[in-house]
């Protein structure tokens, strides 16, 4: 029997600004979706919070894409958007851009990344879940668990994942895809994910099986509305162990510190800083951005979790370089490339400044 594990998430209501979720909030979320497990829509639930974000991991056997169980984070984060209301938190659904549910959360706000897979003798998966960044911050993590043996010594040593993976990778203005194969595909592959204001990846597959190994959701809000609605903050599902990179091999790549967008209006470019649950409150200028990951052994269906992985001393050093970086970026304070780019402010309220001030453009040079 093939076990599908969903991780859906939403932004329903920060406490204070944009820096976490009301307790009183999650915890609505959770009556919802246990009330779901109970009715035998899901067999297992758990809750994450990573800043102003919600996220419902599901465990269930109704396939990926499943009606019924979007149906039941849709309505828990429905009804957690009251109670956020009622307490008048900031930007209170601010990811539900429908009035209802329509069979399918994708389009509709919340980020969704699904996979299924038959469980196997142990079912470790590592679950990260960002705030105040875009879904193309996992393409480079991606690109080093199972394309980098720098990174993965187990793509050199191990029979099982010496073949390579498959990497799913989408155009998020077109919606148009390409699988592409590591290591022979590599070049090709870095070119599509180091352009991250438009491609991301979607999903990893063992090459050997065609056996998923990743899933990440890909939403971008502001091509949903049409305008700025708040950063995507995207979660990410990978598989480990048993012919998948190691734990300590996934969580790797979050040792030493990139660079993403996001931070402050989505406007800015900023480190993601690993941190554990109980940190993972930006507020400096709404930032730095932050990840955690959570660890779950699922255990016939049941999710035995979570493991707060980034509660480490051994990431303290990643958390130190982040401050710095943080610190020589606010420098720039409003200009490039602490700022995004123009074509990454499109989906902002700069726009709304430009045409109240485009009449007062003349032309000053000719064109040559």
């Amino acid at each position: 029997m093939k076990l599908t594990l969903s991780v859906i998430k939403a932004d329903i209501g920060g406490f204070v600004g944009h820096s976490s979720v009301h307790k009183e909030v999650v915890e609505k979320v959770r009556e919802v979706a246990e009330d779901g497990k109970d009715r035998g829509i899901i067999r297992d639930v758990s809750i994450l919070v990573c800043g102003d974000d919600i996220a419902l991991v599901m465990t269930h056997t109704k396939g990926v894409d499943s009606s019924d169980v979007h149906e039941l984070a849709w309505n828990a984060f429905k009804e957690g958007t009251e109670v956020s209301k009622k307490m008048k938190m900031y930007g209170a659904g601010q990811d539900l851009l429908a009035d209802a549910f329509s069979g399918n959360v994708k389009g509709m706000g919340p980020g969704v990344a699904e996979m299924e897979f038959e469980e196997r003798k142990s079912e470790p998966v590592v679950i990260f879940f960002a705030d105040k960044t875009a879904p193309s911050a996992w393409n480079l993590p991606l690109y080093e668990i199972f394309a980098d043996p720098m990174n993965t010594a187990g793509l050199v040593i191990d029979p099982s994942m010496h073949e390579g993976f498959i990497f799913d990778v989408m155009d998020v203005y077109t919606g148009m895809g390409i699988r592409l194969k590591a290591p022979e595909e590599l070049y090709d592959l870095l070119v599509f994910i180091g352009a991250t204001s438009r491609y991301v990846i979607r999903a990893v597959y063992r090459k050997s099986d065609e056996e998923i190994a990743a899933s990440a959701s890909t939403q971008r809000l502001s091509l949903m509305a049409g305008r700025y609605v708040g950063k995507d903050d995207p979660v990410l599902i990978v598989r480990a162990q048993s012919g998948f990179p190691a734990v300590g091999e996934i969580l790797e790549p979050f040792a030493r510190p990139w660079l993403v967008e996001g931070w402050m209006r989505g406007s800015h470019t900023g480190p993601l800083m690993p941190v554990s649950f109980k940190n993972a409150k930006p507020t400096r200028f709404d930032g730095p951005p932050r990840v955690i990951a959570a660890g779950y052994q699922i255990t016939d269906g049941y999710l035995i979790g979570p493991s707060d992985l980034f509660d480490d001393p051994a990431f303290d050093e990643a958390r130190r370089q982040c401050n710095n970086m943080a610190d020589i970026l606010r420098r720039q304070g409003i200009f490039e490339p602490h700022r995004l780019p123009p074509e990454e402010m499109e989906y902002t309220t700069l726009p709304k400044v430009l045409e109240k001030l485009k009449d007062r453009f003349k032309l000053v040079e000719a064109k040559k």
